[in-house]
């Protein structure tokens, strides 16, 4: 699974000399995955992380050709669903309901068609676009008796808005069934804290400051301190393209079939679950700004750091009161 921007990432700490931590650092899911913990033991666990996430490629990557997810999307009626489909399915279809829509993990077809995945850009067309939008339709499948049912054999499902911070909630787990509660572990800038340090001091990580262009570097807007809190991070300026003056959002919003056009550049989501802090991230992406406020402000498991464009195009922010209270440092 590919991410292609990283918004969050982890802002060096010092730890008590007499307990070193243990770091680890490899690559999955097409990103990068950086995890610290503390254990008395120092034991080191990267050969069994580096296998749970490949197992949970081989469930839930469009990029394994022979994954449960391709067997699916191809309409293989002899692929068997595992714990971590069926997990992703329901709480996909969870954040659907609750976001009446907006979150929607069949527009992967819309997505591809515009040039952010594996297939080539093709020239979009009303047509297009409405042939696809008749594939398109989180209530258009749906999981009986552990099988997937489609209304359509063509309609296909794409995990890539919550699979990462599902897979950083796997790891998390793993952790703590080995006795490890004082840990943080990032997947391509998805971030789970769980416990502290030895001194007693939070998990810091950093959320970027969105950039003018792709290239640019990577500036910090906020740094924030976390305990038993994920956060995940989706935005719109690294990921985009622009032609004949008009700039296209990797974020296809699933009622028009469309790239969003809105203010809104980034938002991050804390929330317990780094798997549901991923998928509302991305729902919040493809309400806007003012949508996704009225929105965080009605649901008291979610916290939100927005940024979004200002009527003079400079950088506004937003800031939910809980958010607000792990904060530690902002910056122009």
């Amino acid at each position: 699974m590919k991410k292609w921007f990283v918004l969050l990432f982890l802002v060096a700490g010092c730890a008590q000399p007499e307990q070193k931590p243990v770091k680890l650092v490899g690559e999955a899911q097409g990103t990068y995955y950086s995890i610290i913990y503390y254990d008395n033991n120092q034991r080191n666990f990267q050969f069994e992380i580096d296998s749970l996430l490949s197992a949970f490629d081989r469930s839930l990557s469009l990029w394994v050709p022979n994954s449960i997810l391709s067997r699916v999307n191809n309409n293989d009626t002899t692929a068997v669903l595992d714990r971590s489909f069926e997990d992703n399915f329901n709480l996909s279809m969870q954040v659907a309901e609750k976001t009446g829509g907006d979150f929607d993990v069949t527009v992967g077809p819309l997505v591809r068609a515009w040039g952010f995945g594996f297939d080539d850009r093709r020239h979009v067309d009303d047509s297009i676009i409405d042939s696809l939008m008749q594939i398109t339709g989180y209530h258009k499948i749906h999981l009986v008796d552990h099988k997937i049912k489609k209304d359509d054999p063509r309609v296909s499902l794409d995990f890539n808005a919550i699979a990462q911070g599902y897979s950083v909630d796997l790891v998390g787990n793993f952790l703590e069934r080995h006795g490890i509660n004082n840990y943080l572990v990032d997947i391509g800038g998805e971030v789970k804290a769980n416990g502290q340090k030895p001194d007693g001091s939070l998990w810091k990580v950093g959320i970027e400051k969105p950039a003018r262009h792709q290239d640019d570097t990577r500036d910090l807007k906020a740094v924030v301190a976390l305990k038993n809190k994920s956060v995940a991070t989706s935005g719109s300026y690294r990921k985009f393209y622009e032609m004949n003056g008009i700039r296209y959002s990797h974020t296809i919003d699933p009622r028009t079939g469309r790239p969003v056009q809105h203010s809104l550049l980034s938002v991050s989501v804390l929330t317990d679950s780094t798997a549901v802090a991923d998928a509302y991230a991305t729902a919040f992406m493809v309400m806007g700004f003012e949508k996704a406020r009225k929105f965080v402000e009605h649901d008291s498991t979610l916290e939100a750091f927005f940024i979004y464009a200002g009527p003079d195009s400079t950088n506004q922010i937003y800031i939910t009161k809980g958010f607000k209270k792990i904060i530690t440092e902002e910056f122009k």
